[in-house]
């Protein structure tokens, strides 16, 4: 992987040494104090970590425990919010790394049990109630199991029975609630705020905006004390201005957060000792560039289930939930690089097994509004047998709903082909859709399923009857870039060719920045084109790919169509 590398100045290195010191200083300070805390028939002396290893079959007890150091950084800035070391963590780790279980169930049982703090109030937030109240509920299980109560049972006992309230007898309690809730009115002593994005709908700016302004505007209601409050936020990132966003921007405005962020691979130009004086543990003083790309925890993840993921995912995906440095939405979901040249000594395209038009409509005569986006899409087999898709044409016209080509009469001694240049002229979108389809001899038209598409698709069956292709209506999914990114895998792995055409560069280059570009309808077109073949097993990257006979997935069954045209 080629990543930016810079020469780290001496000034940061001779900070790194510092923080170190002060980190080192900190951490004997913390080993004196936890020796006051821990039983003496119980988990000694480990901090944290020793509590999930030692409590850890408790609540998996048919999957070992596959230890890390990302787990153990983890730990050591939760207990550095214990030891009121910290008051505003926050935490970007990838999926799987065990967060959750560590944040919402592990860590609130160690404060209660071995570090006799049972008076503590928690307030754990989600963008989904349901997970929430999951981890209260394996906490529960935790606190009430007969390995904690053996140890703990005297100083912290249940008094309900609820996932939704955990409720102890020394007055602490731990409330499961979801992002935008108010908590009904609670106040804690820790808020805990565990992946606040759905990762789909984070790509609508509209909801990543209220989850922001949810944030920014009601959490610092649910502490009891805002001089002793602790806020943790732990996240995989999943946009630039999400959530871990917003407080990094807060950051270099002055507000005091401990920042831990492990990428997967790893990026010698952004590492930043935490307050705490952690550093990540691949980064080489003396060869800063030498661990480049090493892998975060290979025990628990293997390189070939990673390298497929990456895949699957997309780079841009990749970027935010695994790297922790999600791209910039515009100019980055479709690099023109991805685009495959058509060259042929012939200048002809492949055979085709499977010809399809795509149709982005907008009915209306203003310039200022969208127009109506029409591609033209080819599957083929190359050398190795593999599919590859082609664009075979494209338009983007301004146009009205409809128009009646038969009022326009010949004129003497006109030709045919002379007439239909003519009255092309005056063409509305139904006459262009139907004669570009019959002209590339299309198998299926798809129309997206929102209003003027239904109209669409009614026009053309009640003004031009029966044709040689069906009309397809597909549902609306998520927005515009939700279904952009849903097909990047497949032009990152460089499937997708166009020929040297000037449509081709149109379709090109408002897809290279979408979606701040002033136009959308051809993006819209092809994505729709592509998930189409996606679900039909036809854009599949080789990696997703499983043995399937070429002929067998051609007719693989398809959604049905609405009618043939």
């Amino acid at each position: 992987m080629n990543l930016p590398t810079t020469p780290i100045p001496r000034e940061r290195l001779e900070r790194f040494g510092r923080l170190l010191n002060e980190y080192r200083r900190r951490q004997a300070k913390a080993d004196q104090s936890r020796r006051g805390y821990y039983d003496e028939n119980g988990v000694r002396q480990g901090g944290l970590i020793a509590f999930v290893r030692y409590f850890w079959p408790v609540l998996e007890p048919e999957t070992p425990l596959i230890d890390g150091w990302p787990l153990w950084a983890m730990c050591e800035h939760l207990e550095a919010v214990t030891f009121e070391e910290v008051i505003r963590l926050l935490i970007n780790v990838p999926p799987g790394f065990m967060k959750s279980l560590l944040v919402d169930v592990f860590w609130p049982a160690w404060e209660w049990g071995p570090m006799g703090l049972a008076h503590l109030r928690y307030v754990s937030f989600s963008y989904s109630a349901s997970l929430t109240e999951r981890d209260n509920g394996r906490f529960r299980d935790l606190i009430t199991s007969a390995a904690f109560t053996a140890l703990y049972g005297p100083s912290v006992r249940l008094r309900n029975k609820t996932t939704l309230k955990v409720m102890n007898s020394a007055t602490g309690w731990k409330l499961a609630s979801s992002v935008g809730g108010v908590g009904t009115g609670e106040r804690g002593d820790r808020v805990i705020i565990d992946d606040p994005h759905n990762v789909v709908e984070a790509e609508s700016e509209t909801v990543r905006g209220e989850t922001v302004r949810w944030f920014r505007e009601s959490i610092s209601s649910r502490f009891n004390r805002l001089d002793a409050g602790a806020l943790i936020v732990i996240m995989q990132r999943v946009q630039e201005d999400d959530v871990s966003g917003t407080i990094l921007d807060l950051m270099q405005k002055g507000l005091d957060y401990c920042h831990l962020m492990i990428a997967w691979e790893f990026d010698p130009t952004r590492v930043i000792p935490t307050s705490i004086g952690w550093v990540d543990p691949r980064y080489n003083a003396d060869d800063p560039d030498a661990s480049e790309g090493e892998p975060a925890w290979v025990e628990r993840f293997p390189a070939n289930a990673i390298n497929q993921l990456r895949i699957a995912l997309g780079p841009y995906a990749w970027a935010g939930q695994y790297q922790q440095s999600p791209s910039p939405r515009g100019g980055g979901i479709f690099q023109r690089a991805w685009w495959q040249l058509w060259e042929s000594p012939d200048g002809k395209f492949p055979v085709f097994e499977y010809l399809f038009a795509s149709l982005d409509s907008a009915f209306t005569e203003k310039e200022e509004n969208d127009p109506s986006g029409f591609t033209v899409w080819g599957t083929f087999q190359n050398k190795e047998g593999r599919h590859r898709i082609m664009l075979v044409h494209a338009w983007r016209k301004h146009l009205q709903f409809s128009a009646d080509r038969n009022r326009i009469e010949y004129l003497p001694g006109e030709s045919k082909q002379a007439w239909r240049r003519r009255t092309m002229e005056h063409w509305g979108l139904m006459e262009w859709v139907v004669d570009t389809c019959n002209r590339f001899k299309v198998d299926r038209l798809l129309i997206e399923a929102k209003a003027s598409g239904i109209s669409a698709a009614q026009e053309l069956q009640n003004r031009f009857g029966l044709q040689n292709w069906a009309v397809q209506l597909c549902p609306v999914q998520g927005d515009k870039v939700a279904r952009a990114l849903a097909c990047q895998p497949t032009f990152s792995n460089l499937m997708v060719y166009a020929p040297a055409r000037d449509w081709a560069d149109m379709v090109i280059d408002e897809m290279a920045v979408f979606p701040k570009g002033k136009y959308k309808d051809l993006t819209d077109s092809s994505t729709q084109a592509i998930k189409h073949l996606r679900d039909c097993g036809l854009a599949q990257t080789d990696e997703e790919t499983r043995a399937v006979d070429a002929v067998r997935v051609m007719h693989r069954p398809q959604p049905k169509a609405l009618y043939p045209v």
